[in-house]
C-alpha cells in the first residue's frame, strides 16, 4: 500500500503549478476548475477562506472528470473531517499541529501541512511525511532557505507557496527539493470575476510548462 507522501507525489508531482483558489462566486467553481484541467493544471486547491468552498469542491468532485480537487486553509481536524467528506483529494494546511497530524493519520486523504522551520519539517517528517508546504515561501526566506534545507534534510520535498508568481515560479522549480509551487496568479480575481475562462486556460497553459 503507498505511503501518504506517494500518494500525494502521485497526484501532484505530475504539474509544476497547483492553483490556490479562493472561490468567491459558488457558480464559478465548475467552469474555473475545466478552464485550469485544459490548460494543464487539472490538480487544484480549493480554500477554506470563504462560505461556499465545500460545496464548492463538492461540486468539482462530481462534476470536473478531469480536475483532482483538494482542500486548503485546513485549521483543525473537524475543517479535514469536512473537506474529506466534501470529495477532497488531499488536504493543504498552513500549518502543523498535533490534531492535524492526527486527524490525518485516521483518514486515506493525504494531507500537505505548512513548515517552515527546522524543527516544523523535522516533526513532520518524524510523522512519516516527506512532502511539505513551505507557507509563506517569500516571507520566510523563500529560495535561500529552502537551499539551506537541501543538504540536512535531503529526503523532503516542498511546495512553496505564498508570494509566488510567474516571475520567481521557475526560480523555485529549479530547486531539487521542489516538486511543485503553489500560486494564485494563473486565476486572477478579475478574469474570473468576467467568467474569462479561455484567457484562464491560456494562464494555466503558460504555467504548465514553467520549470520543463
Amino acid at each position: 500500500m503507498p505511503s501518504k507522501t506517494e500518494k500525494l507525489l502521485s497526484l501532484l508531482s505530475g504539474q509544476p503549478v497547483i492553483p490556490v483558489l479562493k472561490i468567491a462566486n459558488l457558480a464559478d467553481a465548475v467552469p474555473l476548475a475545466r478552464a485550469l484541467a485544459r490548460g494543464g493544471l487539472p490538480a487544484i486547491e480549493i480554500t477554506l477562506r470563504t462560505a461556499d468552498a465545500l460545496e464548492a469542491i463538492q461540486l468539482v468532485a462530481s462534476e470536473v472528470e478531469d480536475a483532482i480537487v483538494g482542500a486548503g486553509t485546513i485549521l483543525d481536524a473537524r475543517q479535514f473531517g469536512e473537506a474529506a467528506a466534501a470529495g477532497s483529494k488531499f488536504i493543504v494546511s498552513p500549518g502543523i499541529t498535533r490534531e492535524l497530524l492526527a486527524a490525518a493519520k485516521d483518514n486515506d486523504v493525504p494531507l500537505l501541512p505548512g513548515a517552515i522551520t527546522p524543527g516544523e519539517i523535522m516533526a513532520a517528517r518524524e510523522a512519516g511525511l516527506r512532502f511539505l508546504k513551505f507557507f509563506p515561501a517569500e516571507q520566510s526566506g523563500g529560495i535561500a532557505s529552502l537551499k539551506a534545507f537541501a543538504s540536512p534534510l535531503a529526503d523532503v520535498k516542498f511546495c512553496p507557496t505564498g508570494g509566488i508568481t510567474d516571475k520567481n515560479a521557475s526560480d523555485y522549480l529549479s530547486l531539487p527539493n521542489v516538486i511543485c509551487v503553489g500560486g494564485s496568479w494563473v486565476a486572477p480575481d478579475d478574469l474570473v470575476k468576467a467568467g474569462k475562462w479561455g484567457e484562464i486556460e491560456a494562464l494555466a497553459r503558460a504555467a504548465s510548462k514553467l520549470g520543463r
